[in-house]
């Protein structure tokens, strides 16, 4: 039980003092009021500045109950809330782009869509205004036109004219002039004439000003059917998008527009869709009707062509028309297969297979289609004639192979031939199908007579063969570690296999005169990856309890104000969990370092492994006390001062300090609780009284005075934090002893 308190104590200094992310507590060579020591103790641990230090945490002023704002006092600032980040639109992946990264499924979607009909899914705001169009000189002047004027020269005016309704204006001097039916070109012309009449030496500028509106009808099977009042430039396709277009049940494909009674166009939608074509696209005049007829037949096509959909047939149409209208076949399509589903006389519906590569090569074979047909077009089938070649060659992978020709010569010679620490010996693994099921079989070959072309190694080879070359025996490259501080080589060497911490002492001169090897700093990239693993393992542990509980604490709350205090808990709860989600582990293993013959005799002297670091410090001659004490500082080092005497030196424990669990943060990089013992004990002239730690206490050393568990409500109710904070500290690097 004491090593647990024990460790849990060291495990909540470690967190709010942020050493877990040194290599090791150094001494503080700052002033007592160091900033980084203030800045820590004054968030976290002074009652003026934390909410969790006594019974009724002290809330922030954002989470009081609100009074009313007395007259004249200024308003509270307005929050201001982030602006929301839009996510650009998620990048469309080709067909193609499927297929080379092999995910592209083999069956054939069905999930078609008549085609054209979204284009007019979208809001006419998309689209320019038709008014914004310049007047050709083929418009045709109408009622409700206005008509500007300018004249310059001998005679300088500028007039504006609407044209009435019987199709006049009326201009100075001139009179009335009909102007109903004349182009824009034509009117330009007769004012010019009229004017020269009267004037002579000007210059004459005609323009449109606001047009006027046409009334035409959109009926059928329109999506939305109606009279639609338009601007007088507006053409055919202007009204459809309009209306909406045609409806599902309505064509695309003879869209008529009628005139006094008489069809003067039927337009075809898939020419302009599918070539751009808007000869047909005339501009109306009042009273125009469009009449859009029901849809005719129509047959499907899908699968891996460049636009699967549903089409109009507005004509005979055959298969390989059907092919061309969806845009061909894409870069994967496999034209040894074509399959149509047919609708037979409204009655069942049958399936039948084709052949595209016969289709082409003979028309006759080009069949018509009929209504309701479905065209699948299915994707090319991979034949994976590959070989898979690994071990020590320039360039392993994956090999294309001819059954019965290709032999791990060849292949060898294509991968860039051997690696120079490659073995004689290669394993080639071959699966064979039977009626009993696969049997696997290895094949050994000596590589070199393989490469000599002896046919008893250098063998053909046959699709799937999986070909292992391997390295000589225990071929392992040269692996590093570094050792630095006080030794007179220090640097980074190159280890061989099976060598020792004392080797490496060795190699690197030995120890200097300055050399404190009880502070010696061992790192291990293996043993951070598994305390890393732990951390996070229990911080994720942690983090869901505390959450969880927290949620439930506010949601019961009995009034605004207690939901507040456990609001701003909650809120200190999460500042306390992302410290720990934080934390990284350094990957120190405690080791005895002594000189290397003293060294190669203990089960301190390991076995070297890649990435090894060793930091061999100098004597600091000082003690630190951090924790709950009115001045957290560093102290020379007095071997007749105690853990007490130390205390006293920063101004004693705070009223909020738990002194029965004071604990040593040992400059080895263990943690230990002072004992009690008779040998233990010695007389401190500080303190005038027998005081325990004395013998415990080294240069480098840390005493840490937490602080009591009590004085923070919320951490009372976290299920098995002592056990989590003891596995976190653990995992950080950090080994406890209890005494």
């Amino acid at each position: 039980m004491n090593l647990i308190r024990s460790s849990f104590l060291a495990a909540i200094m470690l967190i709010f003092y942020g050493i877990v992310n040194a290599e090791q507590i150094q001494p503080v060579q700052t002033a007592p009021s160091s900033p980084v020591n203030s800045i820590t103790v004054n968030t976290i641990l002074q009652p003026s500045q934390s909410g969790i230090e006594g019974q009724q945490p002290m809330m922030p002023k954002e989470l009081q109950t609100q009074q009313p704002q007395t007259p004249g006092t200024e308003a509270p600032a307005p929050v201001i809330q982030p602006a929301q980040t839009v996510q650009p639109p998620a990048e469309e992946v080709s067909e193609f782009e499927e297929f080379i990264a092999g995910r592209l499924p083999m069956n054939v979607s069905t999930s078609l869509r008549k085609f054209g009909y979204s284009l007019f899914r979208r809001p006419p705001s998309t689209f320019a205004p038709v008014e914004k169009v310049p007047v050709g000189p083929e418009y045709i002047i109408g009622p409700g036109d206005e008509i500007r004027i300018t004249l310059w020269g001998k005679i300088d005016g500028s007039w504006n004219f609407f044209v009435d309704r019987d199709g006049n204006i009326n201009l100075p001097k001139i009179g009335v002039l009909g102007v109903t039916g004349l182009t824009f070109n034509e009117i330009k012309n007769l004012l010019y004439k009229e004017f020269s009449k009267y004037y002579t030496g000007f210059e004459m500028n005609v323009s449109m000003g606001s047009l006027r509106t046409i009334r035409v009808f959109i009926v059928g099977y329109a999506q939305r059917p109606g009279a639609y009042t338009i601007s007088s430039l507006s053409t055919l396709i202007n009204a459809l998008f309009e209306a909406g277009g045609p409806s599902k049940s309505g064509t695309m494909r003879n869209i008529k527009v009628l005139r006094n009674n008489r069809e003067i166009c039927n337009f075809d939608m898939y020419e302009f869709l599918m070539n751009g074509d808007k000869s047909r696209d005339i501009r109306l005049m009042p009273e125009d009707v469009i009449f859009i007829p029901p849809s005719g037949a129509v047959a499907g096509i899908a699968g891996n062509v460049m636009n699967p959909a549903i089409y109009e047939m507005n004509r005979e149409t055959r298969l390989l028309d059907m092919i061309s209208m969806s845009g061909g076949l894409t870069n994967i399509a496999f034209k040894g297969r074509i399959q149509v589903w047919r609708i037979e006389d409204r009655q069942y519906r049958s399936i039948f297979e084709g052949d595209l590569i016969e289709i082409d090569k003979n028309s006759s074979k080009n069949f018509m289609l009929k209504d309701g047909d479905l065209i699948k077009i299915y994707p090319i089938f991979e034949v994976k004639n590959i070989i898979f070649l690994s071990g020590a060659v320039a360039s392993p992978g994956e090999f294309a192979v001819k059954p019965g020709v290709t032999k791990i010569q060849d292949v060898i010679n294509q991968s860039g031939g051997l690696l120079y620490f490659a073995s004689n010996q290669a394993e080639i693994t071959r699966v064979k199908v039977t009626q009993e099921g696969p049997q696997t079989e290895r094949i050994m070959i000596d590589v070199s007579k393989a490469l000599t072309g002896d046919p008893k190694h250098n063998i053909q080879l046959e699709s799937n063969d999986y070909i292992f070359i391997r390295t000589v025996p225990d071929w392992e490259l040269f692996q590093k570690v570094s050792i630095h501080g006080e030794v007179r080589h220090p640097g980074t060497y190159t280890i061989k296999k099976g060598e020792k911490l004392s080797s490496l002492i060795k190699r690197a001169g030995g120890f200097s005169d300055k050399a404190y090897l009880r502070g010696a700093k061992f790192f291990r990239e293996s043993v951070r990856s598994i305390q890393q693993k732990q951390t996070d393992e229990m911080a994720d542990r942690l983090e869901r309890e505390v959450i969880g509980l927290g949620t439930t604490e506010v949601a019961v709350a009995l009034s605004p104000e207690e939901a507040q205090i456990k609001e701003y808990e909650l809120k200190q709860k999460r500042e306390f969990v992302k410290h720990i989600k934080s934390m990284r582990a350094t990957g120190r293993l405690v080791l005895k370092i002594d000189q290397p013959d003293i060294l190669s005799k203990t089960p301190f002297d390991l076995e070297l492994e890649e990435g090894d670091s060793l930091f061999i410090p100098t004597n600091p001659g000082s003690v630190q006390v951090i924790g709950s004490v009115y001045n957290q500082s560093a102290f020379i080092f007095d071997a007749n001062q105690g853990v007490s005497s130390y205390v006293e030196m920063t101004g004693g424990a705070t009223q909020y300090a738990d002194t029965d669990k004071i604990f040593v943060l040992k400059v080895d990089g263990t943690a230990i609780k002072p004992g009690g013992g008779l040998f233990s004990l010695a007389w401190s002239r500080n303190t005038r009284q027998w005081e325990s730690g004395s013998r415990e206490l080294e240069p480098g050393d840390t005493i840490v005075v937490p602080e009591k568990l009590e004085k923070t409500p919320w951490m009372r109710d976290i299920k098995d934090i002592t056990q989590i904070l003891y596995q976190i500290a653990v995992g950080v690097g950090v080994m406890f002893v209890a005494f």
